[in-house]
């Protein structure tokens, strides 16, 4: 039995990862990364950087991206709480280009997902807190730390969040259109 099922979302570049995990009465054991089986799920990433953010309820962080030669793939699970979890693709020249693929991702239901380098990235948290962990294909670069307004309606995402807590930094992002994304 292999550890993981992985299925492409909507947007089929990004891949949902379902854990396979052991539970009892103890509790749970779990691998989130095992580089054998990603490989044969179609994620040859080499990730060098892990990331842990913990947000409370209502957060909206993102949407994030790095811009080349340092943009970023991401691996994200949720270690304690629920999100919903957004990946926006903005590679001009793609098909998929302004469109977003939104999950779930929770410590109940054992999901992470992978979203590779040309999307940006945000998440909203669903439960009194989460604990998130990143897995990153390189180091963040604060030069070329971009972003796009999280409520952009050209994109339209349907966030989960009536009132969402979203920082300064965040609320000043400007809309796809308008943010400088380059072609990759």
């Amino acid at each position: 039995m292999t550890s993981f099922e992985s299925r492409r979302l909507k947007i089929p570049d990004i891949i949902l990862i379902k854990r396979n995990g052991h539970r009892d009465k103890r509790g749970y054991t779990t691998r989130i990364y095992d580089r054998s089986e990603y490989k044969s799920a179609g994620i040859g990433e080499e990730f060098v950087e892990d990331l842990l953010s913990y947000s409370v309820r209502n957060v909206l962080r993102g949407l994030h991206y790095q811009e080349p030669p340092k943009a970023q793939s991401k691996l994200v699970a949720v270690l304690q709480g629920k999100i919903f979890d957004v990946a926006v693709d903005i590679r001009k020249r793609s098909k998929n280009y302004g469109q977003w693929a939104g999950v779930t991702l929770s410590s109940e239901n054992q999901t992470l997902i992978y979203i590779p380098k040309g999307f940006a990235h945000g998440y909203c948290v669903l439960s009194r807190g989460a604990t998130i962990m990143y897995k990153l294909s390189e180091e963040y670069d604060p030069s070329l730390d971009r972003g796009i307004a999280w409520n952009d309606p050209r994109i339209g995402i349907k966030w989960p969040v009536d009132s969402p807590i979203i920082s300064q930094k965040d609320a000043s992002w400007p809309p796809l259109r308008d943010s400088g994304v380059r072609d990759r």
